[in-house]
This record gives C-alpha cells, structure tokens and sequence, in this order.
C-alpha cells in the first residue's frame, strides 16, 4: 500500500487569518524572526496496488472536486516515501 499525500493551501491573494494569529503568537511565546505564516490542511491516503498516472489523475481529480476548494486554494499532490513521517525523530 503507498500513501499519496495532498496539501492543501489558501492561494497567496486570499487572507489567512488563522496564519495571521499564529504569526502574532509566536513573538511572545518567544519564536522570533517569522516574518508570515500560512496555514493549511494535510489529506493522507492510502491507496491499494501501485501509486501510477491513473491512480495520481484520480486523486488530482478528488482534491480538486472535494478536498480542496480550487476557487480559493491551491493544491499539490505528491506520494510519500515509504516509512518516512513529518516531524518524527531522526
């Protein structure tokens, strides 16, 4: 099984304002030097048999039809390696 995973972010012309509290946080939480930040949303899937162009098109076609709202947002879908996890130790 392989997992393709699709970002989802708000297109840069569109305001974010949960980025924008976040941002205002960071200064007195004591993260200085984070000029803007964005906030988005993260969809894994696991998905049977081999990730190929049809299998990539179809999930294109459901980020673009029920994961991500293409008049405001913009999406990448790529396969993740196999093991690998953000933010996990080294």
């Amino acid at each position: 099984m392989a997992r393709v995973v699709v970002d989802v972010m708000l297109k840069p012309e569109i305001l974010d304002p949960q980025g924008q509290a976040v941002q205002r946080a960071l200064p007195r939480l004591g993260f200085e030097g984070i000029t803007d930040v964005r906030q988005g949303k993260r969809f894994e899937l696991d998905v049977e048999g081999p990730v190929d162009d049809a299998a990539l098109a179809r999930v294109r076609e459901m980020a673009e039809t029920f994961l991500a709202n293409t008049v405001i947002e913009d999406f990448t879908v790529r396969v993740e390696a196999a093991g690998a996890q953000e933010g996990a130790p080294a």
